[in-house]
């Protein structure tokens, strides 16, 4: 299996500084600052690049167990949200909440939460993310 980077570099202080992050396939390079981490400024930041990963990672462990359970869905969409906060030994990442939506015709909903939850427990993400409390709300639509 391929291993993966990404880099980033940062200028200055910590309140006061800047940085940028990078990721090597050129998919993707932003800004990224106090600001932007811990109050609500332009740019990204280490948490919300966990989160899409974390999506990204989720959507398709879950399509992979719908296929194994012996359907086709004909999406998964998942959105992460990862909670940052301060504890008593510093900032932590504490939560990561998925919310996904998926359209899998077949399949009963009792199957689908089942596959669900496997994906949640299963991804490489999610088992990368092991002290952080991941919970789960699936939906199967119509």
């Amino acid at each position: 299996m391929p291993t993966r980077r990404s880099s980033a570099r940062w200028e200055g202080s910590l309140q006061e500084g800047k940085g940028t992050m990078k990721l090597a396939s050129g998919a993707y390079e932003g800004q990224y600052s106090f600001s932007s981490r811990f109050e609500e400024g332009v740019g990204t930041n280490p948490e919300e690049l966990i989160a899409a990963a974390h999506a990204g990672c989720f959507s398709m462990a879950l399509s992979g167990g719908i296929g194994r359970a012996g359907f086709t869905p004909d999406y998964v969409a998942t959105e992460a949200a990862v909670t940052v906060a301060r504890g008593e030994a510093g900032f932590r990442i504490t939560t990561s909440h998925l919310t996904c939506r998926a359209k899998v015709p077949g399949m009963s909903r009792e199957a689908f939460l089942e596959a669900a939850a496997a994906a949640k427990a299963g991804c490489p993400v999610s088992a990368a993310l092991g002290t952080v409390e991941i919970t789960l709300d699936a939906t199967l639509e119509e």
